[in-house]
């Protein structure tokens, strides 16, 4: 009687402990006031002005008031009609090379590494004021990321790289794009690898907390990396939920509840 009550203790532990506990798989909790369910409206969102690394990829335009002196700088991107938005931004935009620098048509190279779009429409205006035009030429210049490239890797449905066509992308958003995280992934250790002049370094997100949104990694920012790291019951392969760690051990206790019936036969 002894053994068969501590059999169902030990059954029971294994059981409650193996499942994924409902707080690690809910987003954005307020773990501040867990006495009060409501989210507090006065989260502010953190992000600072994107500097462009190296491997970025810039659409420049610029635009006088007489068009056709400025066709030299504009690409026509017609090269490739059948070629993707990502393809022809890659074919038509500025990539900045391993030293920093673009180069524009006869304006020569420009060192961008670490300066804001802002500061290089600036920089671009300047250049073209001292050597093509005159301030009546009213001249209007745009400077964007050609797209928003991320990689996710780890515990995710869809893994891979993702191309988005957006300035400000949060990290809710990114994995979106890559299937969503599934039970056995660690919502609460989400790292983001990220690319700085000096090199890179990890920064750790926690999905689960409302207070990430205050993070200043909240949005990525181009060639991020984003991994997902399984929780341990995915290793021990006992289940999702309760329901299935239950069915799984008690399949288990069959197959040795057979053998001992057999092997004392």
């Amino acid at each position: 009687m002894r053994r068969i009550i501590l059999g169902l203790f030990l059954f029971a532990f294994i059981a409650f402990s193996s499942c994924i506990p409902h707080k690690d798989i809910v987003y954005l909790q307020n773990k501040e006031a867990a006495l009060n369910d409501t989210i507090p409206n006065n989260l502010s969102e953190v992000q600072k002005p994107y500097r462009v690394q190296i491997d970025d990829i810039l659409n420049i335009r610029i635009k006088v008031l007489d068009q056709d002196n400025v066709q030299i700088f504009n690409p026509i991107g017609e090269g490739n009609l059948n070629a993707s938005s990502a393809e022809r931004a890659y074919f038509d935009g500025f990539t900045v090379d391993v030293h920093g620098n673009i180069r524009i048509p006869t304006l020569g190279r420009f060192n961008v590494l670490g300066f804001t779009a802002q500061e290089i429409e600036k920089m671009i205006e300047q250049k073209l004021l001292e050597e093509q035009f005159k301030e009546t030429a009213n001249i209007f210049i745009t400077v964007k990321l050609a797209g928003l490239r991320f990689t996710v890797n780890g515990e995710v449905q869809n893994p891979g790289s993702v191309t988005l066509f957006k300035e400000r992308v949060n990290i809710f958003e990114a994995i979106a794009n890559v299937g969503e995280i599934p039970l056995t992934g660690n919502k609460k250790n989400v790292a983001v690898i990220r690319q700085y002049p000096q090199g890179q370094k990890i920064h750790r997100l926690d999905l689960t907390d409302i207070n990430v949104m205050k993070s200043p990694y909240y949005y990525i920012q181009p060639n991020d990396i984003i991994y997902v790291e399984p929780l341990k019951q995915k290793s021990l392969g006992t289940g999702e939920t309760l329901v299935s760690t239950i069915s799984t051990l008690a399949s288990l206790a069959a197959l040795v509840t057979s053998i001992v019936i057999l092997s004392t036969r």
